[in-house]
């Protein structure tokens, strides 16, 4: 019998981007009940609220998912605002899952949280060896936290958290604003509206050269399902592709996906970011059986025909909510 087998999960985050993927992997086991509170229903940030949330729905398995996110643009212009919402979401509802009696947690961290210096491929072994990059320092040590709380609640409380750290993750319900999305999704706005408006110029930050690792949403998802139905530890996590790729190389596969025939500009003004990142998934395929289905290829073709079917009501503004 599955882990998930009559169980009652919350979602926070679970009408996010990230979070309509969970939804839908997890609709494909025997949980007996899904939560999805909205940002409009409860601040996660406000500690009345969050004793609400859970007096309001209580249950058996938290999936922890809400966060204040965005781009790197948006993380050097309000630090203060990444770190406080950060740190304040996670701390509060952590603490009211435990006195609710929630019986396991599974939360997602920021890769971005690994040193600036760590030797590639990321392994968790080197989570904590160096600060990370300092433009969005502030977002990723806020999140960073989560794994000492995992170390905490597992010591006094024997509350299983585990925390798990993406790669960059794409694909459909992402936030598609050009000022404060990822750079996955900000491209792939760029090329499908250059197509439609026949534009022979697509404006691309940075130089082509810092690397990623790209993982599409649905297999992130499907390894924070596997986590929760095989661990019952705390535990740190990558999930990610294991691949190293190029923005030049997305860049590329987006021209072929998109049809578009114009110039590349690259703006080597706007901030790049680090020059290389990209995961060791041994842990993962070991603890887990996590492995990712979707190439990057198809991953962005998936995400540009959802992108061009629903970019009426897709995120195009900088929105991002908490729930």
């Amino acid at each position: 019998m599955s882990f998930w087998s009559g169980k009652k999960v919350l979602v926070t985050g679970g009408g996010g981007f990230l979070g309509h993927h969970v939804v839908d992997a997890l609709k494909k086991t025997e949980v007996s009940q899904i939560i999805v509170p909205r940002k409009s229903q409860y601040d996660l940030t406000d500690i009345v609220q969050v004793k609400k949330l859970f007096k309001d729905y209580p249950c058996d398995v938290l999936i922890h998912l809400a966060g204040h996110v965005g781009g790197l643009g948006k993380n050097a212009q309000e630090p203060a605002t990444f770190f406080y919402k950060n740190i304040m979401i996670n701390t509060l509802v952590i603490e009211e899952a435990r006195l609710a009696g929630v019986q396991k947690i599974v939360t997602t961290g920021a890769g971005c949280g690994y040193p600036e210096t760590a030797p590639l491929p990321l392994k968790e072994t080197d989570f904590w060896n160096g600060f990370p990059q300092l433009e969005s320092s502030p977002y990723s040590l806020a999140k960073r936290m989560l794994d000492v709380q995992a170390y905490a609640y597992w010591t006094q409380y024997q509350l299983p958290i585990i925390v798990l750290l993406p790669g960059n993750i794409y694909g459909p319900f992402d936030n598609f604003d050009l000022e404060g999305a990822h750079v996955a999704p900000a491209l792939v706005r760029k090329f499908v509206e250059a197509v439609d408006r026949k534009q022979d110029t697509v404006v691309v930050w940075g130089n082509g050269q810092p690397t990623r690792d790209f993982v599409y949403a649905g297999d992130v998802a499907e390894g924070i399902v596997s986590a929760g139905n095989n661990l019952d530890r705390p535990s740190l996590i990558n999930l990610a592709s294991g691949y190293e790729t190029s923005i030049l190389e997305m860049v590329t596969a987006l021209t072929t996906i998109t049809g578009f025939t114009g110039k590349i500009s690259w703006d080597s003004d706007r901030v790049s970011g680090q020059s290389r990142r990209y995961f060791d998934i041994s842990r993962a395929k070991e603890l887990l059986g996590y492995e990712p289905r979707t190439s990057l290829y198809d991953g962005l073709k998936q995400t540009v025909e959802w992108y061009r079917l629903n970019k009426r009501t897709a995120r195009n503004v900088f929105d991002q909510p908490n729930l």
